[in-house]
């Protein structure tokens, strides 16, 4: 058994564990040790190190030898591909599913919805921004419940897409070159629409700003013409901390990672085939966004809020966020009329997504909706007590409407309803600010907003699960009234910080030991009580 987990959330490999202890007690003997990937680290290392153990224990449990591809030396190419030569009747560039006239749309057929974008943050001192997006779903029969998550289908950047093609050798004309790619397994399936051109699949169906595993480095080096490269690749191969060191916490994907191991890299891996080129990357997928628009009060406009992420490994190093990177463009070209850096290709497959009306120019992105279990509880006047620093404010705007729609509109009861709300400074990144006074004050009684700024000036940090501590007993009274607590935002750090802060506070108002306190929490949870939508 090796399971997939990210050790920042709470139940870390908890499916994987939960099926090795059922199956123990069903009377299974488990090969070797049980395996815990963690993508928080490096998964791919931790697989390594497992699957070395398990081999030899399956070969001994057989009575027989095992042949693989490691074994033997031999690489088994996953995909065959076929150039044509003749007119096909249509060519993927870029379109996401079927293409004909259907009018269900979901995550196998996204959406090409319109959008309004709107930069929430123009006063940031930082190259940071955060966006907010107003999707009209009108016409494409999908619906949405507050809490949901919007998918959004990301392009890449042209400089990556350059880039790659630089290092493969690849010129226009093969890059336009129309292909079909077909698994070599029977029972495969194709890793993108076909037919389409290594252009459209480049830009738009591969993930070429993922980070390298060592595997792909591995099924690489055959090729290498360039010693440098080759050494380079071998080091990394062959010492995991290196390894870590270097591409993971570099965050080099294969493009920059080539670049860094030799100046001269025109057509450096020309000699790769291309079925093996794409088996280093996977395929493109579409990130999500907690909903922050009430469905009652906006049923065919969804909202969604999204900042742009940078990150600097190095002082002189950038790597951008694909997707928001890609919406920043978007909002650059639409709102700004100016070219954006990194540039992307923002009006889409045949110019589907960017058109101009009536003088204004008009952006369409591929969304789909996905079913989310945050919701708010079924009786409106059950209390709510709400976490959301940063973006992680976004499903809570949506709550917060919600209510207010339910007390106005439809004349319901509403119970007590608290925002915590986080960020750096008030009049730089106060997320939706000129909005909580009217909504709030629509709610009226003891719902209100509590706010927390980590980067105020001439004042110490203060971070929401600070104003938690300090409102301690009246959320402690208001849980013990069967109030639902939710956490919306980072994993890592913040979840973990406020599930103690409520501990805490069960401790200090409940006189519960710490085990009882742990205990408290988890009975919330099994409940539906204590409810997170974070991310790592």
């Amino acid at each position: 058994m090796f399971g997939l987990g990210n050790r920042t959330y709470e139940h870390f490999n908890g499916a994987a564990i939960g099926m090795d202890k059922q199956l123990t007690q069903l009377g299974a003997t488990r090969l070797g040790e049980l395996g815990a990937g963690d993508d928080d680290n490096s998964m791919e290392d931790d697989f390594i190190h497992w699957q070395e153990g398990f081999w030899p224990l399956l070969t001994e449990a057989l009575g027989t030898t095992t042949t693989t591809a490691t074994t033997t030396g031999q690489q088994e190419l996953a995909y065959n591909v076929i150039e044509k030569n003749t007119e096909e009747s249509f060519v993927f560039l870029g379109e996401l599913g079927d293409t004909q006239q259907i009018t269900t749309y979901n995550a196998k057929r996204p959406y090409p919805a319109p959008l309004e974008l709107y930069d929430l943050t123009p006063t940031s001192s930082e190259q940071r921004h955060c966006l907010h997006l107003d999707i009209d779903l009108t016409g494409s029969n999908m619906s949405y419940t507050t809490g949901d998550h919007l998918g959004i289908w990301p392009t890449n950047n042209e400089t990556e897409v350059s880039l790659i093609a630089y290092l493969f050798g690849w010129d226009d004309m093969r890059m336009d070159q129309v292909i079909s790619v077909m698994p070599t397994d029977p029972m495969g399936k194709a890793p993108f629409p076909q037919p389409t051109t290594l252009r459209a699949a480049l830009r738009h169906y591969l993930d070429i700003a993922q980070i390298p595993s060592r595997s792909t480095l591995e099924l690489l080096i055959p090729y290498c013409t360039d010693d440098k490269v080759k050494s380079f690749f071998q080091n990394l191969i062959d010492n995991k901390d290196e390894y870590r060191t270097v591409v993971v916490d570099g965050v080099y994907n294969l493009g920059q990672l080539v670049s860094l191991a030799s100046e001269n890299t025109q057509g450096v891996l020309k000699n790769v085939p291309l079925p093996v080129v794409l088996e280093c990357y996977s395929r493109l997928q579409p990130r999500y966004y907690s909903i922050s628009s009430s469905s009652s009060e906006s049923a065919t406009t969804v909202s969604a809020t999204a900042v742009t992420l940078q990150y600097h490994p190095t002082p002189e190093r950038t790597v951008y966020g694909v997707n928001t990177n890609y919406l920043w463009a978007l909002h650059q070209v639409v709102v700004n009329n100016t070219s954006p850096m990194p540039k992307y290709i923002v009006d889409g497959p045949r110019q589907q997504y960017l058109d101009e009306q009536d003088g204004k120019m008009k952006a369409k992105i591929p969304v789909h909706i996905r079913q989310s279990n945050f919701r708010l509880p079924s009786l409106s006047n059950t209390p709510v007590i709400m976490v959301g620093p940063g973006t992680g404010v976004a499903p809570f705007r949506g709550f917060v409407r919600e209510r207010v729609y339910q007390k106005q509109v439809k004349g319901e009861q509403v119970g007590t309803t608290i925002l915590f709300f986080g960020c750096r400074r008030s009049d730089e990144d106060y997320l939706y600010r000129d909005e909580w006074p009217e909504l709030f004050g629509a709610l009226g009684g003891s719902s209100r907003m509590i706010t927390a700024f980590s980067r105020e000036p001439n004042q110490k940090k203060v971070y929401v699960q600070h104003r938690l501590a300090e409102h301690g007993e009246e959320m402690w009274n208001l849980l013990n009234q069967g109030a639902y607590f939710y956490v919306c935002g980072d994993a890592k750090y913040m979840a973990k910080d406020v599930q103690q802060a409520v501990i805490d506070m069960s401790k200090q108002f409940g006189g519960y030991s710490d085990e009882k306190g742990v205990s408290f929490v988890q009975q919330l949870r099994k409940s539906g009580r204590y409810v997170e939508d974070v991310w790592a």
